[in-house]
């Protein structure tokens, strides 16, 4: 088992096809020590049960929230080793027409919310460790009405390479993952259009979209003794050696957010 003993935060898994909480599980059964957090509780209190963890109820906008949990997993654990956060809140619209709060709570979220995760999450952490945080292919290849969550996103991979210089002396790792297009609990009504998921992976050279699965194996590397720090990693099926189809190329959709493929 890659992570026997260790201990691991794992926030925004409280969707059971997502991806937080598919890394949960597979974290749990390589052996670690699960530590789950979201909104959401009653879910999350299932997740945690199945997997022998614990669970806290945590919003990404709140740096209270966020240092609760990282001292929570010292209350639990005694220590803290791993750190994923895939916890994020998708939004549409164009800079046009956008309000200004939907603009400012997308960066609450995705932006502001994991500075405070990696802050909270290394000072836990003592020699050693690593934090994921999970950003999106749309936040370098642009795809329209993303525009605040892509912008918040790209933001987060900057931070990513700040904090791998800030914590490296620490021996604490910080990358992020930048999914493509995900089949999850999030996107089922997308991909359920006629067409849709077709349309999506004929852009993808491995010929399908991502599976949370996928995105699990990719954060237990990073979270194992990879020697890799800084990185934003497209983890796409090589997505990003193309693009995403164009509004025209797509199904029309009808009540469905297009921001929830991505």
């Amino acid at each position: 088992m890659q992570l026997e003993n260790k201990v691991a935060v794992v926030l925004g898994a409280s969707a059971e096809e997502g991806t937080g909480w598919a890394i949960a599980e597979r974290f749990a059964r390589e052996g670690a020590h699960v530590l789950v957090g979201a909104r959401r509780q009653a879910p999350l209190h299932v997740l945690a049960e199945r997997i022998g963890g614990t669970a806290q109820r945590c919003d990404l906008a709140s740096e209270d929230d966020i240092a609760a949990l990282a001292a929570k997993a010292l209350e639990a654990y005694g220590r803290l080793d791993i750190a994923v956060n895939a916890a994020g809140v998708p939004m549409g619209g164009t800079i046009a027409n956008t309000p200004h709060a939907e603009i400012v709570r997308s960066t609450e979220v995705n932006y502001y919310g994991n500075i405070f995760f990696v802050k909270h999450m290394a000072a836990a952490m003592a020699q050693g460790g690593s934090i994921v945080l999970f950003s999106s292919m749309a936040a370098t290849h642009p795809l329209e009405h993303v525009f605040g969550y892509a912008c918040a996103k790209a933001a987060a991979d900057c931070l990513v390479r700040y904090a791998a210089i800030e914590y490296g002396a620490r021996g604490i790792k910080v990358n992020s993952i930048l999914p493509g297009a995900i089949r999850s609990e999030m996107s089922s009504a997308l991909w359920a259009v006629e067409g849709m998921e077709a349309s999506w992976a004929g852009e993808v050279p491995l010929a399908r979209i991502g599976g949370t699965a996928d995105f699990a194996d990719a954060a237990l590397w990073l979270a194992g003794p990879s020697f890799v720090t800084g990185l934003n990693l497209h983890v796409s099926g090589g997505n990003q050696l193309t693009r995403f189809p164009t509004t025209g190329e797509r199904p029309a959709l009808a009540g469905v957010d297009p921001t929830s493929g991505a």
